[in-house]
């Protein structure tokens, strides 16, 4: 029985040891981890909240555009803008916003929608997309430089041939045709055989034929 407690008093001593020299480093870990749980689900939570808020607001968004009432689309997408801007309602709200501004000629408000989801969107699909978009707004203004320097940006691979198409575009407009020629022979290059490619290859081809490289 002595021999036992004196090894159980080792063992004791042992571990008062191994505490002292670990037992700190391995609380501060314990405290660590858990504010790290409690942060995540507090995150996740104020993710969620503010993804549900959004949509609300998203779809007074909808409604206003369907209505086409431009106040209310500026007013709806600014807060999802401000509010809301790390969701992909954000994303979705500036396109959209954009898209109608433009229809109802309000070309200012729809660049400024435009540009926030070119440089801001939180998807680069969205940001991509954004930029083409933009581009399009530019060169119907005649800002042939801040069009190109839109889509001098190398996009997904989704956006490539409409990204080439549209340069080819502005670069007519500049009066550079045969920069245009390479650009929408770039286009038909990447063209695929998807559906729906074959009346905008016609349409490339038009173009390619206009500036004398069918021959």
């Amino acid at each position: 029985m002595a021999a036992f407690d004196l090894e159980e008093q080792e063992q004791i001593a042992t571990l008062k040891a191994w505490w002292e020299k670990w037992g700190n480093l391995l609380t501060i870990g314990a405290v660590v981890l858990a504010v790290a749980v409690v942060g995540w689900r507090g995150w996740e939570y104020y993710r969620n909240k503010q993804s549900g808020e959004a949509s609300v607001i998203y779809a007074s968004l909808m409604q206003a555009v369907e209505a086409k009432d431009a106040q209310k689309i500026r007013e709806a997408s600014g807060i999802i803008a401000e509010r809301f801007g790390s969701t992909a309602y954000a994303d979705l709200s500036a396109l959209l916003a954009a898209e109608a501004q433009a229809a109802a000629g309000d070309r200012a408000s729809a660049k400024t929608k435009l540009e926030w989801a070119a440089e801001k969107g939180n998807d680069p699909l969205t940001r991509d997309l954004a930029r083409l978009r933009l581009a399009a707004v530019l060169l119907d203004e005649k800002a042939y430089d801040a069009a190109l320097k839109q889509l001098a940006v190398k996009p997904n691979k989704a956006f490539a041939v409409r990204y080439a198409d549209l340069r080819g575009d502005v670069l007519v407009a500049q009066g550079k045709p045969a920069d245009a020629l390479t650009a929408y022979k770039e286009a038909l290059d990447g063209l695929g055989s998807e559906q729906g490619s074959q009346a905008f290859k016609s349409v490339l081809e038009l173009k390619v034929d206009a500036l004398g490289g069918g021959k």
